[in-house]
């Protein structure tokens, strides 16, 4: 009878670890694709932030809105809010695509291919929308920063694909500097009427000279040239 008793017991135990056997196996069943993917993904940027790698990573240096100067405070800030693209009423600060770096995919920088930066001086009095506007202090000047002691960058001309250095006589970089009230670009006395060169204690970056230079259109780029003949390096790259 005892032994009866025991096969009997033994029928439900043996049901139950069947019926629990398909939730064990579903247990030990390989994630999916997607969250395996997502925790590799976690695992290495904590790799690379515990190296203290992840701020250098692919980064390149870009010119940035007024206050954004300081790159690893800019980076750390910015929540790519997108309202600085918004605020700005010549429509230079663009958002930095992956190519120039993971870190910095988004944030703003400064795209001079067809306007300057002024510091909003007809629509903000000196004082930059870009900045006034940044909910995260990402974009941030100090109380006695304009438009000439804040440096963005430093305009370099490519005397190979430099049109005025073909002797055509363009000067469209020179008047333009001269126009924005810098001054920085100056005329040499070589050549048939001059040719340009930059002053760097007076540049500080504005682009109004690589907004208006014709080099890729005129003929620079026969000569391989990627990039306008005069452009503005970044201050962090200086």
């Amino acid at each position: 009878m005892s032994e009866e008793k025991k096969e009997t017991n033994a029928a439900p135990a043996a049901a139950d670890a069947a019926f629990a056997q398909p939730s064990a196996k579903r247990a030990k069943e390989p994630m999916s694709v997607s969250r395996r993917s997502l925790l590799i993904g976690v695992g290495s940027t904590a790799a690379l932030l515990g190296l203290g790698a992840l701020r250098y990573a692919g980064h390149v240096p870009l010119n940035r809105p007024p206050g954004g100067q300081d790159e690893a405070h800019l980076v750390s800030a910015c929540i790519r809010c997108e309202k600085c693209y918004e605020a700005c009423p010549r429509h230079v600060i663009k958002p930095a695509k992956i190519e120039d770096g993971l870190l910095g995919m988004r944030s703003p920088q400064l795209d001079f291919s067809t306007d300057y930066c002024d510091f909003c001086a007809e629509e903000n009095g000196g004082v930059p929308l870009c900045v006034r506007n940044c909910p995260t202090e990402a974009l941030s000047l100090p109380a006695d920063a304009d438009a000439h002691n804040t440096i963005i960058g430093l305009a370099e001309i490519d005397r190979k694909t430099c049109l005025a250095f073909r002797d055509t006589g363009c000067h469209f970089c020179y008047d333009a500097c001269r126009d924005a009230g810098y001054d920085a670009i100056q005329l040499d006395s070589e050549g048939y009427s001059g040719r340009p060169y930059v002053i760097g204690d007076k540049c500080v970056g504005c682009g109004a000279c690589e907004s208006v230079c014709v080099s890729l259109q005129q003929g620079s780029i026969v000569a391989g040239a990627t990039e306008r003949a005069i452009v503005v390096r970044p201050a962090s790259s200086l």
